[in-house]
């Protein structure tokens, strides 16, 4: 099912924060790297959205948002797949090919 791993987180985070002081608003923000959005990420994306078009007057702002949001997740991804690649000296030894 599309969007479950990033519902489960949802649900897991709620579970986590459930004893937070009542003086703070919580929402559970889960999303997968490749995209879905779990029910409250999207229900908070879609709030914010609003009030930042109201804000700035620029229709376009909602997607201005989504688009720093799934850049910051892709910068996520790439960091964790370069966090596992050995560090070398550079392209040195494919030049032993040629």
């Amino acid at each position: 099912m599309v969007g479950a791993a990033a519902s489960s987180a949802e649900q897991a985070k709620r579970r986590k924060y459930e004893n937070l002081d009542s003086s703070f608003i919580f929402v559970p923000f889960g999303v997968e790297t490749l995209g879905p959005w779990g029910p409250e990420a999207k229900a908070l994306f879609k709030e914010l959205s609003k009030r930042v078009i109201e804000s700035t007057g620029d229709p376009r702002a909602g997607s201005y948002l989504g688009q720093r949001i799934s850049l910051a997740i892709q910068r996520g991804n790439a960091a964790s797949i370069l966090g596992t690649v050995p560090r070398c000296g550079g392209f040195e030894d494919v030049l032993d090919f040629i």
